[in-house]
């Protein structure tokens, strides 16, 4: 995808168009939607080089887990856990929502420079 915010939409909408038609569970579409659109927005504003796009992947499995990855060029940006227990932060509430939203998330590296931020629900 572009890192463009209208890359981060087409991302949101083309995921929200292929979990429903893979019957996933309206439930589920709607947290995910959520989520694909906070990780292509801070794929887009964090993790943008010139040039360079960010990946999203979604993988659905019958026991109705989803795995979405959103991969950028950024690795040395990584984001982090946001404390839970502190006052509402000015910047990363995003990550806030993803972590409510979420099962667990985490970051790996994708070489050889980037960054991949999986999220499980």
């Amino acid at each position: 995808m572009p890192s463009t915010p209208r890359g981060a939409r087409l991302a949101r909408h083309l995921a929200v168009t292929a979990l429903r038609s893979w019957d996933v569970p309206p439930e589920l579409t709607e947290r995910a939607e959520l989520v694909v659109a906070e990780l292509a927005a801070n794929a887009v504003t964090h993790g943008r080089l010139p040039g360079r796009g960010f990946r999203l992947a979604l993988t659905y499995d019958a026991a109705n887990l989803l795995r979405i990855e959103a991969t950028d060029a950024r690795g040395d940006r990584l984001p982090h856990h946001p404390p839970a227990d502190t006052a509402l932060p000015t910047a990363g509430r995003g990550l806030l929502l993803v972590s409510a939203l979420c099962h667990h998330w985490e970051t790996v590296a994708h070489p050889p420079g980037g960054k991949t931020v999986v999220a499980h629900l």
